[in-house]
């Protein structure tokens, strides 16, 4: 099973969040996650706040 910390790590990492893995964070925050995983997600959060992580969800179409 996937990780929020991991799902979180890759998106900071490559600088983006896919649609796929935003639902797969939802699924998972609707139960209960371990302090790494909150920590994990806050950051992601953060990053996408200061612009660093782009959410595919929040692309607009060209």
């Amino acid at each position: 099973m996937v990780l929020i910390r991991e799902i979180a790590q890759a998106a900071i990492a490559t600088g983006s969040l896919t649609l796929a893995n935003e639902q797969k964070l939802r699924l998972m925050l609707n139960q209960s996650c371990d302090p790494e995983d909150l920590e994990a997600f806050i950051s992601l959060q953060l990053a996408v706040i200061a612009g660093k992580v782009k959410q595919q969800s929040r692309q607009t179409a060209s």
